[in-house]
């Protein structure tokens, strides 16, 4: 993949209906019963070199549910499917080497988890999760709920659940490249080679062949990663399967034009607006003041929001209920036809479904989906059909999580994609 600045997508939650779309944004982080406690803490990484990208420089255990019963319970309080639960699980964060959307060196962390059980060689499922503000809305950082949800989920059923946190969110420094896609591969890439160096540790290996999934921004994410697999960026791991949930695989092409036609729930279209200027300015320089495209009074404030400490809700509260409010003419403007920097950001942004997998592929996504249209979708299943790749929609139908149908597909998508990878054994 490229190694310039790119891309993303979905996933938020907020307070009440309205409150249901920044779901990651909003994550409380709640500990789920029968969670044991971490026996010490750290799995020392201290002899471990200093350079090379998925180097782990250290893997922190952070609970178990030793039990099945407990991973139902575990899984049934964040309303989960637990229906495809084998055994107990073990969670870790892992903290390991990779670089920045420039290609300097830098660290990110993120979650493995592994089946207490099962096969002594275990199959990889890459889980990407969706959008975020607050370093804390990432899978190691979250004890229950909606984040490690998924790969808990996946480890229950005999995989390795290997989920990224992302750059600049968990335990990695910086801010978070939010819409880029290259790094968030970088990010993923790695994270699965941490994991390939850590699980040994356990007596566990892991098997080359790499189921890759994700919701909303780790849509595209997760297309990232298997491309990069299947094109052999790595000398180990290879793509196994795709199944990518809800994603805005074309941001510039169908989600973007929804938001600002107003097809989409307001308050997660102001939100995913106001991210989507503040991070591509960050990589591409899109403007020199916030004022050109943010309205008084939140063109003073708009970008300390995004700074990785604010909360979902700081930024529910600090953001104004309409794009109107938000935007100035110019900032309209550059989301509704963009040139320059911006038109060469979405080009990267909107090419994550360019390509031809040579595995099993599967899109999932919910109608009715308030937050990623499901153009997106349609979208993506065309341009993989001009390469030949005739790949299934799942319409996972009428789901809701707290009010949402776009959180509510990750919630029944994860059980899916799991029954899935069964069948394909």
């Amino acid at each position: 993949m490229r190694n310039s600045p790119r891309r993303t997508r979905t996933g938020v939650r907020t307070q009440t209906r309205a409150a249901a779309l920044c779901t990651v944004l909003l994550l409380a982080g709640s500990v789920a019963p029968a969670i044991a406690a971490a026996p010490g803490g750290t799995v020392t990484t201290a002899d471990a070199p200093t350079s090379g990208r998925g180097t782990l420089v250290s893997a922190d255990f952070l609970y178990s549910l030793e039990k099945p019963e407990d991973v139902t319970a575990w899984l049934t309080s964040a309303e989960f499917d637990a229906g495809t639960v084998r055994y107990g699980v073990d969670a870790y964060r892992l903290v390991y080497r990779t670089v920045d959307p420039y290609g300097r060196p830098t660290t990110a962390s993120g979650l493995l988890v592994l089946p207490r059980g099962g096969e002594g060689r275990l199959r990889p499922v890459s889980f990407t999760h969706g959008t975020g503000s607050h370093k804390d809305d990432s899978p190691s950082k979250q004890t229950g709920g909606f984040l490690p949800a998924p790969p808990v989920t996946y480890a229950s059923a005999g995989y390795a659940g290997i989920a990224p946190d992302y750059l600049g969110m968990g335990v990695g420094p910086g801010p978070h490249p939010w819409m880029d896609v290259p790094s968030e591969t970088t990010a993923s890439l790695d994270m699965l080679r941490a994991a390939r160096a850590f699980t040994p540790r356990t007596g566990r290996t892991l098997d080359r062949e790499v189921a890759v999934t994700g919701f909303s921004q780790g849509a595209s994410a997760a297309l990232g990663l298997a491309r990069a697999l299947q094109s052999g960026e790595d000398r180990w791991f290879r793509l196994g399967a795709l199944a990518p949930v809800s994603g805005a695989y074309d941001f510039g092409g169908a989600e973007l034009p929804a938001l600002l036609a107003g097809e989409l729930e307001t308050k997660s279209s102001v939100l995913y607006a106001a991210y989507t200027l503040v991070a591509f300015n960050r990589l591409h320089h899109l403007y020199d003041s916030p004022a050109e495209v943010f309205q008084a009074p939140y063109a003073a404030t708009i970008e300390a929001l995004f700074d990785g400490a604010h909360t979902g809700r700081q930024l529910m509260e600090g953001t104004p209920d309409t794009l109107d409010k938000l935007l100035t003419a110019h900032g309209r403007d550059l989301l509704a036809h963009p040139t320059g920097p911006m038109a060469a950001a979405l080009r990267t942004t909107d090419d994550v479904c360019d390509w031809a997998p040579r595995v099993p592929t599967r899109l999932y996504m919910a109608s009715g989906d308030e937050q990623a249209t499901v153009t997106n979708t349609a979208h993506c299943r065309t341009a993989l059909a001009r390469h030949g790749v005739a790949a299934p929609v799942v319409d996972l139908g009428a789901v809701d999580y707290n009010g949402s149908r776009h959180l509510g597909s990750n919630v029944r998508a994860t059980a899916a994609v799991v029954r899935w990878l069964d069948e394909l054994r």
